[in-house]
Formats: C-alpha cells, structure tokens, sequence
C-alpha cells in the first residue's frame, strides 16, 4: 500500500490535470521530449571536442606567456572617531 497504491496515483493524476490542463500538459510533455534531445546531442558532441582539441592545448602549454598589468596606489580616507 502506501505512495504505491494505484488509488493516490489516479488522485495526483486527477489534480496535475486539474491544475495544469490537458492542453499545457501536451506540451510540457513535447518539450521535455525535445529538452532531452537536445541534452543527449550536447554531451555527444562535448565527448568528440576533447579529443579533437587535445593536442592544441598540450602545445599551448609549452609557449610563454606575458600578462600585461598596471599597478595603483590607493589612498584609504582619514578616519574621524
């Protein structure tokens, strides 16, 4: 029995439908179709990129590199106690 039960689900069922409407929930469930789509297409994609850009990177760590930076004197205001 308990959360299992068939009896609560078609109650939750009941009220998601109630609250969100047919209509809305039609495509809540289109767009998570296609969220998880898209979510499956960037990490296929993100798995081919590293091996593509590995070897840039392990030449870069070999070249110097310069920062450019200037440094200021900051005053700090007196303090009135």
């Amino acid at each position: 029995m308990g959360i299992f039960d068939w009896k609560h689900w078609i109650v939750i069922l009941i009220v998601v439908v109630l609250v969100f409407g047919t209509k809305r929930l039609k495509t809540l469930g289109s767009d998570l179709g296609e969220t998880v789509k898209g979510f499956r297409k960037a990490m296929n994609t993100e798995e081919d990129k590293p091996a593509e850009a590995a070897p840039a990177a392990s030449e870069q760590l070999h070249q110097p590199q310069t920062i450019d930076a200037t440094a200021h004197k900051v005053e700090e205001p007196a303090r009135k106690d």
